[in-house]
């Protein structure tokens, strides 16, 4: 059966499918509705919908291979969608793609180019800046006001092939902090990373959203979810719950996010083979 589409200015919230509560896409920095995702016909994510509140921290938490960084880069436009509707502060991402900061996965940065930390940091100011402008001293400052805040002033000048995995993380973290967004997209942030480095991107995510900042932050620790976020969204190619932690993180939707990933593969794939006959 089809889904009838939202009307075109709002998005329904909540965690429970059907709610009847609606808010305009204007009001949310985020809102994902009907979103599906196929590489070679074969779904990664299928019929994703959820709203990220403002000022609110959000997980998304799921298995390997569960869609998450694909779900971040079609928020981006990075990689083509089958279908589906994305808001980003109620227009398009490219519309306002600069209240939008992204932290990558730290392993598919290429570590190796000839730059140093101080450079890193001060891509993050192109969108303000220009490209084929000069960086001016005050750009400077400003990018490394923002490597003060994340606590690698002192590693400015060296080249990031130095850098240990905290401190690159680190760094990419300042890039995103000196672009002064409002909806922040993190990519794994704590993959592979010291335990100071992590308490540091801890502590800037909670004074993000003292700052009404919003945060959507792929994670793979499910003990640390209750205490480094306030919303969670439970991803295994398809939404299983999302909404407050204190609702939705439940021993029962875990169990239905981590257990029975193949029967959930097949029932994808086949709907979405009866998709296609349907057209």
């Amino acid at each position: 059966m089809s889904r009838a589409n939202p009307p075109p200015d709002t998005f329904s919230q909540g965690a429970k499918p059907g709610a009847s509560q609606s808010v305009t896409r204007q009001a949310v920095p985020l809102s994902v509705y009907d979103l599906t995702v196929a590489y070679h016909r074969k779904p990664v994510i299928w019929d994703v919908t959820f709203d990220v509140p403002q000022g609110t921290l959000v997980g998304i938490v799921g298995p390997n291979g569960a869609g998450k960084s694909t779900l971040l880069k079609a928020i981006m436009d990075l990689t083509p969608r089958a279908s589906g509707r994305i808001a980003v502060f109620g227009g398009s991402y490219r519309q306002n793609r600069h209240r939008v900061g992204y932290v990558p996965q730290r392993e598919s940065v290429d570590w190796d180019f000839p730059v140093d930390a101080l450079d890193v940091v001060t891509m993050g100011l192109y969108g303000k800046i220009g490209w084929c402008l000069p960086v001016r001293k005050k750009h400077r400052r400003m990018a490394l006001a923002a490597m003060e805040r994340v606590g690698i002033a002192d590693l400015a000048s060296r080249q990031i092939s130095q850098l240990s995995g905290g401190q690159q993380q680190r760094t990419f973290l300042a890039r995103a902090l000196v672009q002064d967004a409002d909806l922040y997209l993190m990519d794994e942030p704590f993959a592979a990373v010291d335990a100071a480095t992590e308490r540091a991107i801890v502590e800037i995510l909670w004074e993000m959203k003292r700052s009404g900042k919003t945060a959507v932050v792929i994670h793979h620790d499910l003990q640390t979810v209750p205490d480094y976020f306030d919303h969670v969204v439970l991803l295994n190619m398809r939404v299983v719950a999302h909404g407050p932690v204190g609702e939705v993180f439940t021993a029962e939707n875990l169990h239905k996010t981590y257990g029975g990933r193949l029967t959930l593969l097949d029932e994808v794939t086949e709907a979405m083979r009866r998709r296609e006959h349907s057209l």
